[in-house]
């Protein structure tokens, strides 16, 4: 038995030890424990290498605006392990964390004496959130993001209204395979017989894949730039602007506040996903629920503007694709402006193809660490650059505070690198 909030998180982060373990065996013998509760709920599935957090955000955001009682699973969290779980955009409350823990435990605990041996952490909380949203605070629709990959991810034991699949790049590579086919392969592996699948993959390697899966599976595939496209693409200095057209519906000037050419894609996608839902499921969202949903949307991290004089900017570009966007999005941006950055990664990334990036856009690049068991050192990244006006600081504080000291208003500062850093950033600035 759990009695405390803290003892709840403890005992959750303690499954961590078991590491990742690819397959939804553990997670059917949990919801046949629980009665099934995957099965009272209606949901969206949304896998792909970036850009997932960012359409949960926007998906969610139409859906509220239409008055619909929304739930989300996301990882990782930025501000409390709560965000994981949430409704509406609220956190799972401390003591229902504690009531949902004293529900799964002694699951989890049963789950270890059988031959499938101990669940994951990412297990116990997508198990969670399961039950709470079936069970505790009951939802209209839930919006699940893939943890890792899909196919063998604990999410994939629903049956969503409709699957949606952002981009295919190149992260998890141990597990997920060395090649975009592999990897999208793997993505693919949410798509259910005769779910329709909506992406915004844009590899035709990655696509073919995709198409094959979908086409084995009976499920109707809607593919950006051909059955759904972005025209009128304009840049906002408060965020960006565009006309969608779907076989459903054409909009026009929609407005985002988040920034960078890559959120039209993720705000496409949601569009197209909630299209679908009032099409072939009459949920009733209008042009004015989608357009107010979009412009209010905000996820934490995502170029997000902390300071405003001088500009600090905090973006969790953690992997080659993100870190190429990024890049994309400075130079679009910031062309008048001296742009300097921090930067802080896992051991696990292609590191010397984001570096050659970042520095190609930097006046200056400074190189940190965090506490993070796979965080590098400072020093081991610094010895990665070839940038002439770079350095490092193995304490993230002061390289923050001596580069604010040194920003003029004509600079921008951009934090970036690992989402956990970021989070470790963010908490500081805010306070």
């Amino acid at each position: 038995m759990v009695n405390t909030y803290e003892e709840a998180v403890d005992w959750i982060h303690s499954r961590l030890r078991f590491g990742i373990k690819p397959g939804v065996k553990r997670m059917e013998w949990m919801m046949e424990k629980l009665n099934h509760p995957e099965r009272r709920l209606k949901t969206i599935h949304i896998a792909g290498t970036n850009g997932k957090g960012s359409t949960v955000t926007y998906v969610r955001n139409i859906l509220q605006k239409a008055e619909y009682k929304v739930g989300t699973f996301t990882s990782p969290y930025i501000e409390q392990f709560n965000e994981r779980i949430s409704v509406n955009g609220q956190p799972i409350g401390n003591q229902e964390l504690v009531d949902v823990v004293n529900i799964i435990k002694p699951l989890a605990e049963q789950l270890e004496e059988t031959d499938l041996g101990s669940p994951t952490e990412f297990e116990i909380i997508t198990a969670m959130s399961l039950y709470y949203f079936a069970h505790i605070n009951i939802v209209d629709v839930v919006v699940y993001e893939v943890g890792l990959g899909g196919r063998l991810d604990s999410t994939n034991i629903i049956y969503p209204l409709v699957s949606v699949i952002t981009n295919i790049g190149f992260d998890h590579m141990a597990i997920l395979g060395e090649t975009v086919e592999e990897i999208a392969s793997e993505k693919a592996g949410i798509i259910k017989p005769g779910v329709p699948v909506i992406t915004t993959a844009s590899q035709e390697n990655a696509l073919r894949v995709i198409r094959q899966i979908a086409n084995e599976k009976k499920a109707k595939m809607y593919e950006h730039n051909m059955q759904f496209t972005v025209t009128d693409y304009n840049q906002l200095e408060t965020g960006e602007q565009f006309t969608i057209q779907t076989p459903f519906i054409t909009i026009e000037n929609i407005e985002l506040s988040m920034k960078g050419k890559h959120q039209v894609n993720n705000a496409a996608l949601a569009i197209m996903t909630v299209t679908y839902l009032k099409t072939f499921y009459s949920f009733l969202i209008e042009e004015h629920h989608i357009k107010a949903g979009l412009k209010d949307a905000f996820w934490p991290g995502r170029m997000e503007e902390v300071v405003k004089t001088p500009s600090i900017y905090l973006d969790g570009a953690h992997n080659e694709e993100g870190i190429a966007t990024l890049v994309d999005t400075i130079k679009t941006r910031f062309i008048k402006n001296r742009v300097h950055i921090l930067f802080s990664a896992l051991s696990d990334k292609p590191l010397n193809k984001m570096i050659t990036q970042l520095e190609s856009v930097a006046h200056s690049i400074t190189y940190t660490t965090f506490d993070y068991e796979r965080a590098l050192s400072a020093r081991q990244l610094a010895e990665l650059s070839t940038h002439k006006n770079h350095s490092y600081d193995e304490s993230w504080e002061n390289a923050l505070k001596n580069i604010k000291a040194s920003l003029t208003d004509e600079d921008v500062l951009i934090v970036t690198g690992s989402l956990y850093f970021i989070s470790t950033i963010r908490s500081f600035l805010k306070q």
